[in-house]
């Protein structure tokens, strides 16, 4: 699970003055990403083989909104960097294996 403190240490901010607001986009990159892989199976995230990826992908999407926040407001969009595409597609893959694992495909 990625903290606030590792989103600080990451996008290198000493203070406690955008606190909040880190907590809002960190929430937002944790659900944008379980929405693009598929699922919010929370076991499927606590994984050993996927907890890193799932961390790094929210630590480079709310860095990305961190350091692009008037992209959220303004006509121009950013799009999202290729490292969160790159980690969302790793863990669709190891999504669709962990749904095979479980069985869910042995009917088809």
């Amino acid at each position: 699970m990625v903290t606030i403190d590792d989103l600080k240490t990451s996008l290198r901010i000493d203070g406690s003055v955008d606190d909040g607001l880190l907590e809002g986009y960190q929430l937002a990159a944790g659900n944008y990403i379980k929405n693009a892989v598929g699922t919010d199976d929370d076991i499927f995230y606590d994984q050993p083989t996927v907890e890193p990826l799932f961390d790094v992908a929210v630590i480079a999407l709310t860095s990305g909104y961190y350091t692009f926040r008037t992209s959220l407001s303004l006509v121009e969009a950013y799009p999202v960097d290729l490292a969160t595409n790159s980690i969302v597609a790793q863990l669709r893959g190891v999504y669709a294996d962990y749904l095979a694992d479980k069985g869910v495909f042995d009917g088809d």
